[in-house]
């Protein structure tokens, strides 16, 4: 009986000795910043050039928002600009709006590398895509024009229309 108490125990301080898994996961940190900024560089104003009409065209009283991409990785991101589809805020209005709008190039800061954007942009709806292929600076214009439907007149008020300007990795 002895003898089986002694191999007993021999077997319980072994496992004992035996050392046990351990396991740590270890946090790796980093920041990334985007190398696309977006700038307002002009806000945009509606014209009322007749009562069912708002409209951001000079020739009317409006003026056209500008929004300003700079790059500073070139073929890492892709602008999408979405002309408006509804107010933000706006008096109760009688009847459903008609929207209508694009986006063009107004400048950009190197001629040579930015030259094809508005010729190879895609057009989706009322969102325009453009591929960023060099770093600098590219100014895109918006046009936008809001009309009631039946042509009734907007109330007076202040109207609120949003350009949704996006820089999207690749």
């Amino acid at each position: 009986m002895f003898k089986r108490l002694s191999v007993l125990s021999m077997i319980l301080v072994s496992i004992q000795l035996v050392p046990t898994a351990q396991s740590a996961e270890v946090p790796i940190n980093g920041t990334v910043q985007s190398r696309c900024v977006i700038t307002t560089d002009t806000a945009g104003v509606y014209g009322n050039p007749n009562a069912y009409t708002l409209t951001t065209d000079p020739s009317s009283g409006g003026q056209l928002p500008v929004v300003r991409f700079d790059v500073t990785l070139a073929d890492a991101y892709y602008a999408e600009i979405t002309a408006p589809t509804s107010f933000s805020s706006s008096p109760t209005l009688p009847d459903t709006v008609t929207w209508t709008g694009d986006t063009t190039v107004q400048t950009v800061s190197d001629a040579t590398g930015m030259g094809q954007y508005e010729a190879s942009k895609v057009e989706l709806g009322m969102t325009d895509k453009y591929d960023l292929t060099a770093t600098g600076s590219t100014w895109f214009k918006t046009s936008s024009v809001a009309t009631m439907g039946g042509n009734k007149a907007f109330p007076g008020g202040n109207y609120t229309a949003l350009v949704e300007a996006q820089c999207i990795a690749q």
